[in-house]
Parts: C-alpha cells; structure tokens; sequence
C-alpha cells in the first residue's frame, strides 16, 4: 500500500480501513500520482487506472458518491443508486466498502465495538456547520439501535495553521455552540480573518452527539505536499480516499 495510512485506533479486527496518499499511482503534474477523483480535470483514463490500483487493496469497488459540501448520509446497502449524491456513507453489510474523496476537508471514518457498522463522513466546514456527523449518527442509530457504541478516526486534513476563513465561517459554528470558538484563532495580519480548527470542530460534534472515543487528527495536507493533495494550496489538484470497510 506505498504510505498510504492505515488508521491506528482499537477498531474491531473485521473492521478494515485506509487512507490513500497522493503516492503510488500513474498520474502526472499537479495530479501526481494517485489522483482518485474524477472531477477535477485529470485525464479520464489515468484516473481509472488509479482506482484500479486502488481496487486491488479492497475487497470490492468502492461505492464513490457525488460529493455536494452537504449533510446527506447514504446508507450503500440499499439507497445507493449511482450516482449517489451525499457527503456520508455506511455499511452494516462485509464487503461494501465506503469512501470519500478529500484534498483538504476532513475525512471521519466510523465502526462500532461490535464490529457490525461502519461509516465515512466528508467534513467540510460547510458540511460540518449544517450536521453533517449529527445526521450520519442519527441515520446509523435509527437504521439499527445496537450500533450506538462507537468510535471515530480523524484522517489528514488541512491545519489550522493554513485553514484561513472569514467570520462567517466562525458564527455558523458558534451561533450552534458558543464552544466552537475555542476552534478559531485570530488572524494578527487580517483581522477580518481567522484560522479555524477542523479537528477540534469535528471532535466537539462527535462527543456531543455521543462518540466517546475520538482517535487520530493532527496530520495536516496543506504543509506536506510530498504527501497530499491540498486544493487550498494548490488549486489544481488530486483527490485522495478515506475508506472502510467490513471484511467477510
């Protein structure tokens, strides 16, 4: 698997998970070399080769959805009719592997002590702000009750260090919890600005809606460009892969 990141947590031993770097693929120029997204103006087939690359490490096709920046979860047991438009995928079915793509945004992988669920969630701040971890563990409880007991993985994703944003960003999370602020630092340079946290936003969520064991965050795509694909950094970039999976 090259460097790719194998999540270090105490998941369940069925429980299979990985997440892709920008290394060990076929790609050229600011896609190099293991793009996996097939919206960002790399060439068709090279990305096809590249999930065929991938596809060997897994037990079947990954079920790709049409990411929106939103807060729809999609269970690919059964509501996943391609193309599958939501920002959250899960599985209570060995085999069905989950997946997001991601280049800065924060990508949250999911099982339960059981090892019966598992789950992947693309957090953008955007995504974030409207619910998106809320909705995928209300959707996950209300599908099956037993798999309330859960934990969560924190993938690469940019740093607050770099992760500029606008005040507006700041009041749509603390205008929900006036603990978010805590996740925004102050700009000295341009004060109209902040830098904000996704870690510590996304861990604030995850405990809150009843996720007591938050493992990994901390890795930052924006200052490891060998690594990662970053589109804050570079613009014209590669996406890589959160994925998760059941094994049979």
């Amino acid at each position: 698997m090259h460097d790719w990141i194998v999540p270090d947590w105490p998941a369940p031993r069925n429980v299979k998970a990985v997440f892709t770097t920008r290394n060990g693929g076929t790609g050229s120029g600011p896609y190099a070399s293991l793009n996996l997204g097939d919206h960002v103006g790399d060439d068709p087939l090279t990305v096809e080769k590249n999930r065929a690359l991938l596809r060997h490490a897994l037990p079947d096709e990954p079920r790709w959805l049409n990411q929106v920046h939103g807060n729809v979860p999609i269970s690919i047991d059964g509501d996943c009719t391609a193309p599958c438009h939501g920002d959250a995928a899960f599985s209570l079915r060995p085999g069905n592997v989950c997946a997001v793509l991601v280049a800065d945004c924060l990508p949250i992988l999911l099982c339960n002590h059981a090892g019966t669920m598992v789950g992947v969630i693309h957090a953008g701040w955007r995504g974030m702000a409207e619910g998106v971890i809320e909705r995928t563990l209300s959707r996950i409880n209300t599908t099956a009750t037993r798999h309330t007991r859960m934990m969560a993985w924190l993938g690469p994703a940019i740093g607050p260090n770099h992760f500029e944003v606008g005040e507006e960003v700041r009041q749509a999370f603390i205008g929900h919890d006036r603990k978010a602020d805590v996740a925004f630092l102050p700009n000295f340079r341009n004060e109209a600005k902040w830098f904000a946290d996704l870690f510590t936003l996304a861990r604030q969520r995850l405990v809150k809606a009843g996720v007591g064991e938050i493992y990994g965050g901390g890795q930052c795509t924006f200052s490891d460009p060998t690594r990662f694909f970053s589109y804050r950094r570079d613009g014209i970039t590669g996406r890589m892969a959160g994925l998760i999976w059941l094994a049979g």
